[in-house]
């Protein structure tokens, strides 16, 4: 993987810093925060796919839509598969 270098400036709280000298191991600092980062951006992905089933799923559907749903949704996996 061919990594670009984009130098930003930011500034990290002091507890932050300490936790990433803490658990960076062999990496560097910027290595850990990158790595850091891209967890934290995963985790709010998921909360935000979490937030929108749970608003899909406590609106009122019919029965006849729920079923439609799910027939789309196998012929999706079938033809995937």
């Amino acid at each position: 993987m061919i990594t670009m270098r984009n130098i930003k400036s930011f500034t990290i709280d002091p507890e932050i810093d300490e936790y990433v000298s803490a658990t960076k191991g062999d990496r560097s600092a910027s290595e850990r925060v990158n790595t850091l980062l891209r967890r934290a951006i995963l985790l709010e992905q998921l909360e935000g796919l979490e937030a929108e089933a749970a608003a899909f799923y406590s609106m009122p559907h019919s029965r006849a839509e729920t079923k439609a749903f799910q027939k789309a949704s196998l012929r999706t996996w079938n033809r995937d598969a």
